[in-house]
């Protein structure tokens, strides 16, 4: 099982941002985790960074970790303009772009750009077939967009969606992979989801956001509630934890450390 990082960069931490982000992306590499990932959200009453400039910031710093998102909600943007972004960033990582997408789930995002919230579940299949389609260097609404060379086909694509068959049939036959949330996900919703992942054919299972505090008085949490399923817990039960969820069948897990004591980001490394 591959474990990857997550990072959810906050304005308070001290020191400069960049040097900041460099330097976790090094230690993620050097203790040789396989990713890092970061998270998309802009108008939930906090600052936030767009992630496509934060790994693209990260990719000239780094040279073996996939980088992945965790997820971008696709109805927001253009579909073209955002295909072309997206290649880009693929083409200066060297192919380690991992494009973690799903249709947003907070009403305030939808808002700031003017979208319609209601119609984000029809969006998101639509605009990834017309990412397709740019990255295939097919016209779709007018003259086509080339894809740069050494990203033609774009990267590969994860869906981030709940455990119903509408958007599991999508992970596994169109996409290539399947992320579920360890803030939202019960272990038995996860097992029944990768029961379905498997049977439709699905190659690559992501647990993502998976809170980590091997502390005897773990911090506390950023997010208003508490998740489903954490490694806040003793280093013998996270070791424990994750056992479960590889025998579970899951792929990879996408770790969130705590950002007031990266050293534990060692001795994570060591738990598996």
């Amino acid at each position: 099982m591959r474990l990857g990082i997550v990072t959810i960069p906050r304005p308070e931490q001290p020191g400069s941002l960049p040097d900041r982000m460099i330097a976790l992306a090094h230690r993620v590499e050097r203790l040789g985790f396989d990713g890092f990932w970061v998270t998309d959200a802009f108008a939930r009453g906090r600052p936030t960074l767009d992630p496509l400039v934060v790994l693209a910031l990260v990719a000239g710093h780094t040279n073996r970790i996939e980088l992945g998102t965790c997820v971008v909600q696709v109805p927001l943007r253009h579909p073209v303009e955002h295909a072309q972004r997206v290649q880009t960033l693929h083409a200066i990582s060297g192919g380690r772009l991992r494009f973690g997408v799903g249709s947003g789930s907070t009403r305030a995002d939808f808002d700031a750009v003017q979208v319609d919230y209601e119609a984000r579940f029809k969006l998101l299949p639509a605009y990834l077939e017309v990412m397709r389609r740019c990255w295939a260097g097919e016209p779709v609404y007018g003259p086509a967009v080339p894809p740069w060379p050494t990203a033609a086909g774009g990267p590969p694509m994860l869906l981030g969606a709940w455990r119903s068959k509408r958007w599991i049939d999508l992970a596994a036959k169109t996409l290539q992979g399947w992320i579920s949330s360890g803030i939202h996900t019960k272990v038995e919703d996860l097992e029944i989801g990768l029961r379905m992942y498997r049977e439709a054919g699905g190659t690559r299972a992501v647990l993502a956001n998976v809170f980590v505090d091997l502390r005897p008085t773990p911090a506390t949490l950023p997010i208003a509630h508490e998740p489903n399923i954490t490694l806040r817990c003793p280093p013998a039960e996270a070791r424990e934890r994750l056992k479960r969820l590889a025998d579970l069948g899951v792929d990879d897990v996408l770790l969130v450390v705590p950002d007031d004591d990266p050293d534990q980001l060692a001795a994570i490394r060591d738990l598996a």
